[in-house]
């Protein structure tokens, strides 16, 4: 891509000086200009991009021609002298039309290439005040916001007055509603196209996945919001000309809210898109959010182990369950994981080791609970794992090994390959890190086949407030889950919960033989 747009490029200076004049150390700013079939109205953007802002931001303008069959390229390269623009200007020409969003593609891309400190989009059909510009990039410089949206919306009725159509008014608001109450945002407007970004934050998301559509913007939106960056808004002028509107209103209305949607949904682990992978904390090493405060794996364990007991936390995951055990029943914890325990969390012991490699060598015949919650599925070979793991504990008569996985029978991975898909994701039952899926019969067999006995087994809901906030909603269908579960557990369970018990191996039995032999002969 660098290539050819470097093919592509016409680099004209101030009046015609060559860009390579003495830069000064200023924040560097791009003014990109989106252009299709503008012919009409470019120039004038490009005339009205105030000379002022050069006083605060070394500017280059960058208009990229998305092979508009107006002329447009043309009307730029030779319109230069009638604007009189005083900075230099990058004029790029698409071959075959890549579409809104994938026009905002490259544009970034050189962005970023070309080291800018922020880049501002701007559209060449006149519908957005570059008269704003200095107003919107100053928060930037300022460390105040990662992006700045101008919205038509802040003040009350400017929208109407500047010419926006009543049902584009009305569409705007009841997307924007819909939008923040499903993603938890606050914005005014979701479908302003006049943005500045700073490039470093958009480095940090995969904007190149995103579509090349026009919902392009609400996917950035998404980015933003699931990283963690800021945006602020300020409102700007509503302007509604001749333009040529280019947007299918129905099917842009449908892929916006599909967008948010499947965001959403991704968060409780049931679908995934690579586009919206970039949450701010998903890739903490394997440390996952305690689930202590309704029903799940978590507060099952909690309520089965009695107060100063002593419990092995394999795979503990940064210590969360472990601490709680320490703190509320005073239990004796040994955690055991590939990753360190987090910040602020102690145990009475400690023990890096990656389960894969084998279990660490503990004194596994003190242990009252062994937890393996959500472990199995992450290990390259369950079944040497449980081998071992009975091993281990044979000869201790009182452990009880508590141990959960995600169930594969749930109804809504039964639906999705119903419908042809089958989604790894970032976390739930098809999380990207497990190698092995299970069933309650196949999960049953894991253990049977391996030397434990089967005492007791649950059926888990979906983790509902940890994906929509603890309220009503989220407890409500908690509770319909449970309901589902008591009727059908092998299909309604999102999780498996088991209480294991490891049988004497034969190693254990001979050997215990041997030593009551020995006593009964002497007495």
């Amino acid at each position: 891509m660098g290539a050819s747009m470097a093919d592509e490029a016409i680099v004209l200076g101030f009046n015609g000086v060559p860009e390579s004049i003495t830069r000064r150390a200023r924040p560097r700013l791009l003014i990109f200009i989106v252009a299709y079939n503008a012919a009409s109205t470019i120039n004038s953007v490009l005339a009205r991009v105030p000379a002022s802002i050069g006083n605060e931001y070394e500017v280059e303008v960058l208009v990229i021609d998305d092979a508009s069959t107006d002329g447009t390229f043309e009307r730029v390269r030779s319109g230069q002298q009638e604007f009189n623009l005083p900075f230099p200007l990058t004029l790029l020409f698409n071959p075959q039309n890549q579409g809104y969003g994938g026009n905002q593609k490259i544009g970034y891309l050189y962005a970023i290439k070309k080291a800018f400190d922020f880049v501002a989009l701007v559209h060449g059909d006149g519908q957005y005040a570059p008269e704003c510009l200095p107003e919107l990039v100053r928060p930037l410089t300022q460390g105040k916001a990662d992006a700045v949206f101008g919205s038509r919306m802040m003040t009350p009725g400017a929208a109407r007055a500047g010419g926006m159509p009543l049902y584009k008014f009305v569409g705007n608001k009841i997307l924007t509603f819909l939008q923040n109450r499903i993603l938890g945002s606050s914005l005014s407007e979701f479908h302003s196209g006049y943005r500045i970004y700073a490039v470093e934050a958009l480095k940090k998301i995969p904007f190149d996945k995103n579509t090349t559509d026009f919902h392009f913007d609400t996917e950035i939106i998404i980015q933003f919001h699931l990283a963690g960056l800021r945006i602020m808004e300020a409102p700007i002028p509503t302007y509604y000309g001749d333009e040529i509107c280019h947007v299918n209103g129905i099917k842009y209305a449908i892929d916006v809210m599909r967008a948010v949607i499947k965001a959403r949904v991704q968060k409780i682990g049931l679908l995934y898109d690579p586009r919206f992978d970039c949450a701010a904390g998903q890739k903490n090493n394997g440390q996952y959010t305690a689930k202590l405060n309704y029903q799940s794996t978590h507060s099952i364990t909690a309520a089965m182990i009695p107060p100063q007991a002593s419990v092995a936390d394999l795979g503990c995951a940064g210590g969360y369950m472990g601490i709680a055990l320490k703190d509320r029943q005073e239990c004796h914890v040994v955690g055991v994981d590939c990753f360190p325990l987090s910040p602020g969390i102690e145990l009475d012991e400690f023990h890096m080791q990656d389960l894969n490699q084998g279990l660490p060598n503990l004194q596994w015949q003190q242990f009252d609970h062994v937890l393996l919650l959500d472990v199995i599925e992450h290990l390259s070979d369950p079944e040497a794992f449980v081998t071992e793991l009975r091993q281990r504990l044979s000869g201790n008569q009182r452990v009880k090994v508590l141990v959960s996985t995600g169930n594969i029978g749930f109804i809504v991975p039964r639906l999705m390959l119903f419908f042809g898909k089958f989604n790894y994701g970032p976390k739930g039952i098809l999380d990207r890190t497990h190698t092995r899926l299970f069933t309650f019969a196949t999960f049953r067999q894991l253990f049977e086949q391996n030397g434990f006995e089967i005492l007791e087994t649950k059926g888990v809901p979906g983790p509902y407030p940890l994906a929509l906030g603890d309220g009503w909603l989220s407890r409500s269908l908690l509770a319909i889950n449970a309901t589902l579960i008591r009727i059908r557990r092998q299909v309604f369970s999102y999780q498996m919960f088991f209480v294991v018990r490891p049988k004497p191996s034969i190693e254990y039995l001979l050997a215990h033989a041997q030593e009551q032999s020995a006593i009964r002969a002497a007495a």
